[in-house]
């Protein structure tokens, strides 16, 4: 169910989005209320699930993670029971940033973040290579990140 926000709880989001720490009196002071009806607007965009949680956002740079690869996987069983085991396997591989499942020429798409072309060579030998019911892979590398960023509600 598509949740009713009005323009007060879009910039809350907003706020939020960008600086998850900021202080209700400051967070109040940008939307125009005070500190009480902005914390019980928070507490209720958490209790309807509009906002799951608040995390650091690290940086792969800054960790030695400059390296991104796009690897597109082929099942060799997409039935129920092979894709749930394959989900479970693929959520345990720390350096799978992002796991999707696809409709089109392929049947699961991952985001792999490594140091260099060996490291990602070793994590797709030893451990996406591996997964269960899998038929092949095929890797693109990423030369640049255009547009990389945390979902946010934009203006309005």
């Amino acid at each position: 169910m598509e949740a009713k926000l009005d323009s007060v709880d879009r910039k809350i989001l907003s706020e939020l989005t960008h600086n998850a720490r900021i202080p209700v009196a400051e967070l109040a002071r940008k939307v125009g209320l005070s500190k009480t009806p902005v914390a019980l607007r928070i507490r209720h965009l958490e209790d309807i699930g509009l906002i799951t949680g608040y995390r650091a956002i690290l940086s792969p740079l800054k960790l030695g993670l400059t390296h991104v690869t796009y690897v597109e996987v082929n099942m060799t069983d997409t039935r129920e029971n092979a894709l749930q085991q394959f989900n479970t396997a693929v959520r345990a591989i720390p350096e799978i940033e992002e796991c999707y499942m696809i409709a089109g020429g392929c049947d699961y798409l991952l985001k792999v973040r490594s140091r260099d072309m060996g490291d990602f060579r070793r994590i797709l030998a030893e451990k996406i290579s591996v997964l269960p019911h899998i038929s092949n892979t095929s890797s693109r590398v990423s030369m640049e990140a255009v547009v990389e960023q945390n979902f946010s509600l934009g203006q309005g």
